[in-house]
């Protein structure tokens, strides 16, 4: 046999399981095999992966949703509609000069609703420096002060939630290839909390390890430094 038919690697990088294999391996976990699954199972896994990703949306960003989001600003409106699916706005700057050779971003302070309502005139147009996000159902973000300048744009990066997983056409969830065995191992234990008690002190540690080392690698390495915030005293 040739050497090209012997060893050697792939040469792919295509490995994502759709929600159904998912699906199930996990229930292979838990000692219950293909043939045996009927149609409650697979709702109540895709239910069990929609939970696993609100459950991790409140524990650490996400940085697979970051997105950048643009939003140009109009003379004197103190708020803006923020889209729904948003968690968190983690930085926020005012672009001067959009869409031309000579933009300038100025970094925007979050304040909170305290700061906010501290504030005596919130109406009078000026070059805004702070923000408030108010986290509703339908979440809206103050600016403070309002633009003076309708060419200016609000530019924040926004951590929104992870898209909906559903089995059908073999649709794959929204999970890059390092947490894949995080969000496998955390579907094993809600499927075995249901359907294999019994499994459930084996497989909660092996879901916590997995979890705690693709949450070491899901963040940002950069220095942290600390300092007063002190420019917007300063025009």
């Amino acid at each position: 046999m040739s050497q090209s038919t012997l060893g050697g690697n792939s040469g792919t990088f295509s490995f994502q399981p759709s929600a159904s294999q998912l699906i199930l391996y996990a229930f292979g976990r838990c000692g219950i095999r293909g043939p045996q699954l009927q149609a409650e199972h697979m709702r109540d896994a895709t239910t069990a992966m929609n939970m696993i990703q609100a459950d991790w949306a409140n524990d650490q960003v996400n940085l697979w949703t970051v997105e950048l989001i643009t939003v140009p600003l109009v003379f004197g409106q103190t708020s803006y509609p923020v889209p729904e699916n948003v968690i968190l706005i983690l930085d926020a700057y005012l672009e001067i000069n959009p869409g031309t050779s000579n933009p300038i971003d100025l970094y925007m302070y979050p304040i909170s609703r305290t700061e906010y309502a501290a504030f005596p005139d919130k109406v009078t147009p000026g070059r805004p420096t702070t923000y408030w996000f108010d986290r509703l159902i339908s979440p809206n973000v103050f600016i403070w002060q309002p633009s003076i300048n309708a060419s200016w744009t609000f530019n924040y990066y926004a951590c929104r939630q992870i898209m909906d997983t559903n089995t059908q056409n073999a649709q794959q969830p929204e999970i890059p290839y390092a947490w894949l065995k995080a969000y496998s191992d955390a579907l094993s234990v809600e499927l075995a909390v249901l359907y294999a008690p019994e499994k459930v002190a084996i497989l909660q540690p092996l879901a916590a390890a997995s979890y705690k080392r693709a949450k070491a690698m899901g963040a940002e390495r950069s220095p942290l430094f600390i300092f007063p915030g002190i420019n917007n005293y300063f025009r």
